[in-house]
Parts: structure tokens; sequence; C-alpha cells
């Protein structure tokens, strides 16, 4: 296959960056690409570069390695441009992000990507990312965009709605559906589990989750859809056999160690369909999970992101990175590393390897026929040299795609808002949110946001605004 040109903005990040470093070097098919790497952290951006060059070496990969803090010294002529950003400091604005409401008397379950922190977080990510696509538009019109960042439908959707690049988003949030019915399923193959299954979305917990996952992965084959950090098991079957085994599953859900995954199966109870992105996220996006007199957080043990763990797992890694750029430490440990899943999608749509992703996020056009056609969905799909197609599937039990049409109006006033900076169109999209249910507080809570945030908010200042589209 010709050499594809691809570039990553974001290759700095010492966790997303060396994990898809590492598939797209050790791919045959990828073998011999140009690979351009950006960063504004110009320190992580040189050693991420060098640990690219010593992959490339070590492993006979043959790439093209270029390095720039400026994505548009490196765009022309891309292919695919794979995007993992977020505007710093992370844990500092999302801790500010959930404080700030709580001061008006809400408690966000979780505050990252539904809630009024889901609002703030996506003000701050979509002007930079409509900032690369305008780029694209002028220097690589007809590259995709592979998305990772959160919040990642709305981030998806923007891109989708103003602009006419062409985008998909991927996430692996199923590997916590797998592990989720690999526990409920344990008894029904006779395999064993340990006594202490944690899934809260951790550093400390990723291991037993990967365990988990692979146990799942293993012996199930599971298909869902729905909206990213929201969709729900829709088919499960034996891997092997093809058996249907949801009937297995509704029954082990009455029968579940306290404790686990309570507001997962409290929901699998009552709507008769499995969440998959386990508690954590899936609070994010319900009525049910902030009543102050209820603490429903504390009956379902919804806890916090640790802003502290996190920051300190990210100075770990980028330590790991920087004894590999400076050969003290082998890269060899990376060869086996999971993927993000970028490879996949850019292996099959260069080759044309009719390939088939377990989940993306794209319009949905029909797909599911009781979602809006405009929505991003996150769904299984076909990916060729054609694109990226997402499975036709039956409609969603009804219960369900109302609240998935719920959010779907939800992210379309956030992405107008986000990309326009109207205030009354922020303050509508709070009015919407799930958690909201008092005006007052609602303004109240903005006047604080755009306050605090206004340097990260150009939109709603005037400082910033979306240029025309090219294309």
């Amino acid at each position: 296959m010709p050499a594809t040109n691809i570039v990553i903005i974001g290759a700095g990040s010492a966790s997303f960056g060396p994990s898809t470093l590492a598939t797209i070097m050790r791919s045959p098919i990828l073998k011999d690409s140009r690979l351009a790497l950006v960063d504004l952290d110009a320190q992580a951006l040189a050693n991420m570069a060098r640990v690219a060059e010593r992959m490339s070496d070590e492993w006979q990969a043959g790439t093209a390695i270029q390095a720039s803090t400026d994505r548009r010294d490196v765009l022309a002529g891309a292919r695919f441009v794979v995007v993992s950003i977020e505007v710093p400091p992370r844990e500092v604005l999302w801790r500010l992000d959930w404080e700030i409401p709580l001061k008006h008397g809400l408690r966000q379950p979780y505050g990252e990507n539904g809630g009024p922190g889901g609002l703030m977080h996506a003000c701050r990510q979509i002007p930079p990312f409509m900032d690369i696509v305008r780029d694209m538009e002028e220097l690589c019109p007809d590259a995709w965009l592979v998305n990772f960042s959160n919040p990642l439908p709305r981030v998806t959707r923007a891109i989708a709605k103003y602009s006419r690049i062409k985008t998909v988003g991927k996430c692996h949030q199923l590997d916590v559906g797998y592990a989720i019915a690999a526990f409920l399923l344990a008894d029904h193959f006779g395999f064993e589990i340990p006594p202490q299954v944690d899934l809260h979305s951790d550093p400390a917990n990723v291991p037993v989750i990967k365990m988990m996952a692979q146990l799942g992965r293993h012996y199930l084959d599971i298909k869902a859809a729905g909206l990213n950090h929201f969709t729900w098991m829709v088919d499960v079957r034996d891997r092997h056999t093809g058996q249907d085994l949801y009937p297995a599953l509704r029954a082990a859900a009455h029968n579940v160690p306290a404790g686990f995954e309570p507001l997962t199966l409290e929901l699998f109870r009552v709507l008769g369909y499995c969440p998959v992105p386990g508690d954590t996220h899936l609070c994010e996006y319900l009525p049910w999970t902030h009543d102050p007199a209820g603490k429903p957080w504390e009956f379902y043990n919804l806890r916090l992101y640790d802003w502290a763990g996190n920051e300190a797992y990210r100075v770990f890694s980028q330590d790991m990175v920087a004894k590999m750029a400076a050969g003290s430490l082998s890269v060899e440990g990376l060869r086996d590393v999971p993927s993000e899943g970028a490879a996949e999608l850019i292996e099959a749509i260069a080759g044309n390897a009719n390939y088939y992703a377990d989940t993306v996020n794209v319009p949905n056009a029909g797909a599911i026929p009781n979602l809006p056609d405009e929505t991003i969905v996150e769904l299984p799909a076909l990916v060729s040299g054609l694109g990226v197609q997402g499975i036709n599937l039956a409609p969603l039990p009804a219960a369900i795609a109302e609240l998935c049409r719920r959010e779907a109006a939800l992210v379309e006033l956030v992405v107008d808002a986000a990309v326009t900076g109207d205030r009354d169109l922020a303050l509508q999209a709070l009015l919407l949110d799930p958690m909201i249910n008092d005006i007052g507080r609602a303004r109240a809570i903005l006047d604080d946001y755009l306050a605090a945030f206004a340097r990260y908010l150009p939109q709603f200042t005037g400082e910033w605004k979306l240029k025309p589209c090219l294309v």
C-alpha cells in the first residue's frame, strides 16, 4: 500500500501518545508511513518524537517522523488527522466545573461530559477543535479527523455540523460493558473473578478493568448502541456458539453482590437492557443522581474523579516517556500495548480492509431508526475505502430511546452555544440539562462559570469567532 500520511495532534500526551504510536508502528499495513507529531508542549513533543524514532528503528517500521508545535507546518497533504487534546490545566478546570455549581446547591455526580460541567467542558474544547478543522479545510480537505477528545459526541457533532471535514469519534468504553457482562455471567461460563471488582474510572482500577474486559471479549460478542458514554447492550451472544445470552444476563442481574455497579444494575432491572459505560459515566446523563435530599450519590456510591491521583499518574507516565526518549528504558514494553483504535480505522480506510469496528461515533443517518439522523451515535460500523458506515440496527427500546433523544437535543444546544458564544443559548442548554430544575440556579451557575473561565471561553468574550467554512 502507498505510504499513508498521518498527523497526530496532542501527541505529547503520555497516556494517549505512546499507545497510539505503538499501534501505528507495529502495523504491517502502515509500514513506511509518514507520521507527523504535534503538541504545544515542546518538551513533551520532543520526548515523544524520540520514542517514535526508536520504535521505527527498532521495529523496522520505516516511518518518516516529523514533529512541530505548529500544526500548519505538517497538515498539508495529510490523509488522517488523529486528535486527542485537552485545554489545560485539565484537573484544575474540571474541579472548578464541579465546585462552582456546588456553591449554588447542585452536586454533580461526575461533571465531565454531562451536567453543567459537561457544558463548560464542551465550550472550552470546541473552539480549538474548530480551529483545527478550518486548517484542515485549507490544507488537507479530504482528510479524516479521528477524534478521541471528550466530551466526544459534542465535539464530534460540532465538527460534523459546522464543517465538511469527514470525522469519526473513537472511545473504548465498551470494555467496561464487557467487564460488566463477564462479571454477571461468570457462573454461566464457570470462570473465577477477583473478589473485589471495582470498575470506577481510576488509574488504580485499570488492570482489573482490562482483565475483566479480556475475559468478556473471549466469551462474548456484544453489540451496543446509543450515545457515547450512554450506550446500551442491544445484543449479547456467546462468541463461539452464537447463543443469545441476554436471558442469562437478565437472570444474573437479580443476583448481584452488593456494591457492584449499583446504578447500572438498577437501570438494567428497570429497563430490561444493560447500560454499557458503568456507573462512572452513566450517572452524568440522568435526572436521578443529584437530588440533595435523597443523596443518590451515596446510595449508588457515585464517586468523583480522582483529580490528584490522575495528576500523579500523568507525572509518572511523563517520566516513563522521558526515560524511553533518553534510552534508559526499552520501548519493547509497548509492542503489546492495547490499541486506542486509531490504527485499525486508518488501516481499514486506507487499505479498504472491510473492518468491523465494534464502536464508532458517527452521524446516525438512520442507523438507529428512532434517533435523529444528525445525532452523533455510538454503534458498530463497517470501515472500508468507502469510509465509516454505521450498521443499521433495530429501534432502541422506547424508554431508552427517549433518554437518548433528550441528550441528543441537549447536544445541539450545547454545540451551538459553544460555537457562537451566545449566552442565551448557554442558559437554554443548562435548563435542558437533566440536573437542572431551577432557572435562577441555572443563571447563577452560568454567571459564575463565565466569570471564572473567561480566559478559556474566548467565544463568549468576543475574542474568538468561528471562521467561515472553507470546503
